[in-house]
């Protein structure tokens, strides 16, 4: 049998074609292969001969370093099952030790977004006319108004608009193309942007190896997943917003909104680029604790049950103070105690 790095490169070349992943994928699923090939080395093991204890016990040392997250070791579990997966049915070993291991539990938490006026505060501290300010706030309005993931923003090409329909063309996960449709106010910044992308305020032009790239840094060269978050983290500063807004976030923003609005779940899938309906149920969640919370603030019968319940707490409190003290002392014993009369032969 091969060594480590060999059945690695031909896994991750044979996942790029075959799956069409994503240059973030690969670059997550390499990290985590190779991870996990350096503790077979450092324990001695080897491929052809690794079995599930042993696996097992790869899993117990990175949950016992408490340095990765329920949701990371899940997905270091997702690439090894996906490489053994892939030897097995290669005929380049015999069995997957994969079989019958379980992920970690993944926490339930909702998705955090921001609400209407917290993103309308984003967007209005972000407008300008410098070159910089144009670029952020077409990346705002785009990754709220579209619900874009942050690569797929950075994967944006000119020739991805669509002026005739007013729409974008989206690479998603696995390169899948879906349109979603350009809000006037989207199309204003973003035109805004590209009078003048090609002239970045650190070079005399557009560098090269940006193409056609739409978003760009002030050297003229295409930006990158982390200069975006960099980009929000400062405007989120400007804002004076005090939460951690993330661009994802900015998507679950716009999830929410829009089925709050009324949107149907589906179209929300399908402008999220969600493989699974219950990808995208999750919003539900949101959706019906938020419309409880607006219900429970806004119904009249929702006040009125409300007061009834505090008005019969406070009388349930005052009946208790009063059954104490007429437990003590009731009106009827103070007066039979101040109208007594003496026995005879005492004094009165």
């Amino acid at each position: 049998m091969a060594d480590f790095n060999t059945c690695l490169e031909t896994f991750l070349r044979s996942y790029e074609v075959e799956r069409n992943a994503s240059t973030h994928t690969l670059r997550n699923y390499r990290a985590d292969l190779e991870h996990f090939g350096a503790w077979l080395a450092d324990s001695g093991s080897h491929l052809a001969t690794l079995t599930s204890l042993k696996l097992r016990s790869y899993l117990a040392v990175i949950r016992d370093q408490n340095q990765y997250s329920q949701r990371t070791i899940a997905r270091k579990m997702s690439a090894i099952r996906s490489f053994f997966r892939f030897l097995n049915r290669r005929g380049l070993m015999d069995t997957n030790p994969t079989l019958g291991l379980r992920n970690p539990r993944q926490p339930h938490d909702l998705p955090k977004f921001l609400e209407e006026g917290d993103i309308a505060n984003l967007l209005a501290a972000s407008s300008g006319d410098d070159w910089t300010s144009r670029r952020d706030h077409a990346i705002m309005e785009l990754l709220y108004d579209c619900g874009l993931r942050v690569s797929e923003l950075a994967a944006m090409e000119l020739g991805h608009i669509d002026r005739g329909r007013n729409a974008l063309k989206v690479l998603g996960k696995g390169k899948k193309e879906r349109m979603i449709p350009l809000l006037p106010s989207a199309l204003e910044s973003l035109d805004s942007y590209i009078k003048v992308r090609a002239q970045p305020p650190r070079a005399a032009s557009v560098a090269p190896s940006a193409g056609k790239a739409v978003f760009l840094n002030q050297r003229g060269t295409k930006l990158t997943d982390r200069s975006v978050r960099r980009i929000i983290d400062k405007w989120v500063g400007n804002a004076a917003l005090k939460m951690h807004v993330t661009p994802h976030m900015l998507r679950h923003t716009f999830a929410t909104h829009m089925l709050n609005g009324g949107a149907d779940l589906r179209d929300v899938q399908e402008l999220l680029g969600h493989e699974s309906l219950s990808t995208t149920q999750i919003y539900t969640h949101v959706t019906h604790r938020r419309m409880k919370e607006v219900y429970d603030q806004t119904h009249p019968r929702a006040h009125k049950r409300g007061s009834e319940v505090e008005a019969a707490q406070e009388t349930e409190a005052n009946d208790g103070i009063g059954g104490k003290i007429s437990g003590r002392i009731s009106p009827s014993d103070s007066t039979d105690q101040d109208n007594e009369t003496p026995p005879s032969g005492q004094a009165a």
